[in-house]
């Protein structure tokens, strides 16, 4: 069984973000289509440190998940987030993805799913921010963007969307460490545009030429975004799901990838349901678009991309990961009992 390390994974995916958005694009149609399973994932929390926690999502993509062609993908990812490790020099998150065979449920490759986990997530981002620019049809085209953190994901979400929506202008940058802000500029630099810092959170999404910005929100905090600092039009991709009150969810445009999955585990849209009553505040997912197109949205509202992280997209992404890896002959094998593979 091949083992692939974060060095291989990196190695196959540096400057694959088109197929990688492929892919996460595939598994969002498969995943409207009712073609995958996606059970509850499984939380293990840790009573003496509430905020740290290690997730299970078991998961499979039916007829057509493949990469390499129609065949069905199934598997797990375990990932943790340990919100302190940012302190000690350690990344927030780190994860393993298992890849089984689908004939006998042997486990075929073992991969290190923390910069899969990373790009599917900045790819699903970077799609919605495509799908809002040319199928939910605001006024005008989104030449802005805001970062709010400027961690790890921060950055992969930018190089994406920079691959989809090259036409983006201007970065603007914040973060409670202005030392991470000048560290992220001076990394962005050689791939351009320019990013500037901004003194103020609440005033990050302003001042964008040419058309209503696009925030970015991926932290570790609790609700903090006075929704009234944005201008109308603009789209907040709201990564972390926990920089927006309820109210501001009620009052905005949301778009989800799944709203059974996205309605608990204390995000916002878990008690702006309570207080409803009902899910109309959500009016559509990521893959509903991608299947029934253009859909139209108030050129005044607030739109947020809210996505819980459905396991489907990381399975995608490992897939590929996977195909790629055998055409290079990367990875360490390790050797299974007897009938194995």
């Amino acid at each position: 069984m091949p083992i692939l390390t974060t060095g291989h994974v990196r190695r196959v995916l540096d400057g694959a973000e088109e197929q990688v958005v492929d892919a996460v694009s595939r598994a969002y149609r498969l995943h409207a289509a009712g073609r995958t399973v996606l059970p509850r994932p499984l939380f293990l929390r840790f009573p003496e440190e509430a905020r740290n926690r290690i997730t299970a999502l078991p998961t499979h993509l039916g007829d057509g998940g493949g990469t390499g062609g129609q065949e069905p993908v199934t598997g797990l990812k375990w990932i943790s987030s340990f919100p302190g490790n940012p302190d000690a020099g350690l990344e927030r998150a780190s994860a393993v993805i298992v890849l089984h065979l689908m004939r006998t449920g042997h486990p075929e490759m073992l991969l290190d799913g923390s910069v899969i986990s990373a790009r599917r997530t900045a790819a699903s981002a970077a799609l919605a921010a495509a799908l809002a620019a040319a199928t939910l049809a605001p006024r005008e085209p989104q030449t802005g963007v805001t970062l709010t953190g400027c961690g790890v994901l921060d950055f992969e979400v930018l190089t994406f969307l920079r691959a989809l929506l090259p036409e983006s202008a201007e970065v603007t940058l914040f973060d409670l460490d202005p030392a991470r802000v000048r560290a992220f500029a001076e990394r962005r630099a050689p791939r351009g545009p320019a990013a500037r810092a901004a003194d103020h959170h609440h005033r990050t999404d302003r001042g964008h030429p040419g058309g209503p910005p696009a925030g970015l929100l991926a932290t570790t905090t609790g609700p903090h975004l006075d929704p009234s600092d944005c201008p109308p039009g603009t789209l907040l991709l709201h990564l972390s799901l926990r920089d927006l009150a309820p109210e501001t969810i009620l009052s905005s445009v949301n778009i989800v990838d799944d709203g059974d999955h996205v309605c608990r585990e204390s995000t916002p849209q878990q008690p702006a349901e309570e207080q409803a009553g009902h899910r109309d505040f959500i009016p559509d997912s990521i893959g509903a678009i991608l299947v029934g197109g253009r859909r139209e949205r108030a050129p005044e509202a607030l739109t947020v991309f809210s996505p819980f992280g459905l396991g489907v997209l990381d399975l995608a992404v490992a897939d590929l990961v996977r195909h790629r890896t055998q055409e290079q002959a990367l990875g360490t094998d390790v050797l299974l009992p007897p009938g194995a593979r």
